[in-house]
């Protein structure tokens, strides 16, 4: 469905190029002081630059530098301050040798700036008291957040949800965001030793614990699977122990040798999980995306999750669906794929082809169009729609 507010975007003809070449600058700091979240979607985002065949400039704004191998068109500006400071210094250079810039991880950074500034949003999980959202970030996201949308060039949302939820609270985004869904590639880490993770059959959660995450519904849940089943198909659980975790983490370890809290993991490894669990289950409340259950798709899982917010967007018809506030849906939903090898193997291939359409390099062509068209260079006949079947547009 194509929304009024969701701006094309575009991508160089193949027969003409670039008016110009730009110097973007990048809040990059996310690429080492956030291990997922946003952190994945910047490094990302660089991979994907450094891809494309362009003969822009980046210029990588951050307290430290990530040691990723990019290319000669990416520079490093490490800032050493702490929040807000940081982003007053940043602006300050920033706006002296950069044409535009992409704010991947705040929205201070239009205030600052008299240069075009994209931003990207995520979610609007802090502007709803339901989800218990960590107050630091509630607090700076709602103070920020309105001047932000008014100020910036652009706005990138990361879902088609994120875009309706964004315009609902402030309709002055209408007519400045783009929607460029996120991709899913595969782990960028040396493969992890076999005997330190789970035999396969398991079931498993990913996520920061945290209360939209779910995770004491899907324990109530699980509790209601008979004992054969618990046992052969423990919960294991992956993820950082982030805030409001009390109860997640008392209902985790009510189960006892049923449940295995792994904590963070690497990436190779939350790979492998993915390919060895029985099934995927993520019954989330709110998601800006969902990032873990393209991930697991990607890996050929067999996916449950949420009805709700973009997790339908992401899985489309090759996951299956539970309502997260009802127990016993989620305890029929784990109940029946469980119970069905082939049902499970029929999901995991429908995921994996369904998976593939969503790529980071498309995420990166959107993103740089987006920056190309808020300086000027975005808005001539040279430009071509990219092709509207993608997911990774919808416009």
């Amino acid at each position: 469905m194509v929304r009024p507010y969701a701006r094309p975007v575009w991508q160089p003809s193949s027969q003409m190029s670039l008016a110009r070449s730009l110097t973007i600058g990048i809040d990059a700091r996310a690429a080492v002081e956030v291990p997922a979240g946003r952190g994945r979607v910047v490094r990302e985002l660089l991979r994907a630059l450094a891809a494309h065949d362009d003969s822009h400039n980046y210029i990588c704004y951050a307290r430290e530098r990530w040691q990723e191998p990019l290319d000669e068109r990416f520079q490093w500006r490490e800032i050493g301050a702490r929040d807000p400071w940081w982003h007053l210094r940043a602006a300050r250079v920033a706006q002296r040798e950069c044409d535009v810039f992409l704010s991947s991880n705040s929205y201070l950074m239009p205030l600052f700036m008299r240069i075009p500034v994209v931003a990207i949003v995520y979610d609007l999980v802090t502007f709803d008291p339901e989800m218990l959202p960590n107050r630091r970030s509630a607090v700076i996201e709602r103070l920020t957040l309105g001047a932000c949308v008014r100020r910036a060039a652009g706005v990138i949302a990361i879902s088609q949800a994120t875009a309706d939820a964004l315009v609902q609270r402030f309709p002055a985004a209408a007519t400045r965001t783009t929607v460029a869904l996120l991709g899913s590639s595969a782990a960028h880490a040396a493969p992890v030793a076999e005997e330190l993770l789970p035999e396969p059959g398991f079931v498993l959660a990913v996520g920061t614990l945290e209360p939209r995450k779910n995770l004491p519904r899907l324990v109530a849940a699980y509790v209601q699977l008979d004992a054969a089943t618990q046992a052969r198909h423990p919960l294991v659980v992956v993820g950082p122990v982030g805030w409001e975790a009390g109860e997640t983490l008392d209902a985790l370890r009510s189960l006892g040798e049923r449940a295995q809290i792994l904590g963070h993991v690497s990436d190779a490894a939350i790979s492998e999980l993915y390919r060895r669990c029985a099934v995927f289950c993520y019954p989330s409340l709110a998601e800006g995306f969902g990032l873990p259950v393209l991930e697991a798709m990607s890996a050929g899982a067999a996916v449950l999750t949420s009805n709700v917010s973009s997790m339908p967007e992401v899985g489309g018809e090759a996951v299956d669906y539970i309502d997260p506030t009802d127990v016993h849906s989620i305890a029929a939903g784990l109940t029946q794929l469980l119970a069905s090898p082939e049902r499970r193997a029929e999901l995991g291939a429908r995921a994996q082809l369904r998976a593939r359409e969503f790529t980071w390099a498309r995420f990166g062509e959107s993103t740089l169009a987006v920056l190309e068209r808020v300086t000027g260079d975005g808005d001539s006949g040279q430009r071509q729609q990219l092709d509207q079947r993608a997911p990774a547009t919808h416009v």
